[in-house]
């Protein structure tokens, strides 16, 4: 689930989202218990669209603020100077009037500074022509949590790479963490899921990204460990404070 590019150019011709094509790590190579299967949507989680608003290249999801205006995503699934929108509830398709513009984003210092994949979220203000609350619009937000503990039940939802189509998702138990990373074993998450919430307990414990970018084996996910840090990332955009600027370019360590 990595963004691979080198400027806008590269990034049409290789949309974000991790290349599968490469061998796994031994580490990742777990058998899963579940696979993915199509889901209804949740309006509260939707597709992010970089660059146009055609192709969906990442998944976020509304959080719970208190001005209602905040999404999160991956920080892999963010490049300064691109347009980027959001789709709460996409469902195939979606009317103009139904994008949300990214205006500024929010990434943890260790992410802006050499794009640590622990710090690999990212927390954003959108908004559209009618000054409406994405978060009403969304019927509700999430809040965030600590990162899952071994063996906790999570339920994933996001979009594939692509035009159109709806989400898809899993519930299923987090393993042992790798290199820190908490791990999540269900196959056929592919390109486009990163930045897809991991769901425990009504709050969001994880996002797909972190190592790997969320990992090279679509049989196995991960998630940067959420702590404190994240939380005074939520913080300080409720704050509505400028946004940083996010990294150009994007190494694909698969």
């Amino acid at each position: 689930m990595r963004i691979a590019m080198v400027g806008l150019a590269a990034l049409l011709a290789f949309a974000p989202g991790c290349s599968r094509t490469a061998p796994p790590r031994e580490a990742e190579a777990v058998p899963p218990e579940v696979s993915a299967v199509s889901v209804q949507p949740d309006r509260r989680i939707g597709a992010v669209f970089l660059g146009n608003q055609s192709l969906h290249t990442c998944t976020g999801s509304v959080l719970d603020s208190r001005d209602g205006n905040l999404i999160m995503t991956a920080a892999h699934c963010i490049a300064d100077g691109i347009d980027t929108y959001f789709v709460p509830g996409f469902a195939d398709d979606a009317a103009s009037e139904q994008f949300w513009r990214l205006d500024a984003v929010y990434l943890d210092p260790r992410w802006t500074s050499d794009r640590d994949p622990a710090a690999d979220y990212a927390i954003a203000r959108v908004s559209r022509e009618d000054d409406a609350s994405v978060q009403s619009a969304a019927g509700g937000g999430f809040l965030l949590g600590p990162a899952p503990r071994q063996g906790a039940a999570v339920t994933v939802t996001g979009y594939a790479l692509g035009i159109g189509g709806g989400p898809i998702g899993c519930t299923t138990a987090t393993t042992a963490n790798e290199q820190g990373f908490p791990a999540l074993p269900c196959a056929g998450l592919s390109d486009g899921t990163s930045g897809s919430p991991w769901v425990s307990g009504g709050a969001i414990t994880g996002l797909t990204g972190g190592l790997d970018g969320g990992g090279c084996d679509e049989r196995v996910s991960y998630s940067a460990p959420f702590g404190d840090a994240v939380a005074h990332l939520l913080r300080r955009a409720e704050a509505g404070g400028p946004g940083d600027d996010a990294p150009t370019v994007f190494d694909d360590d698969c």
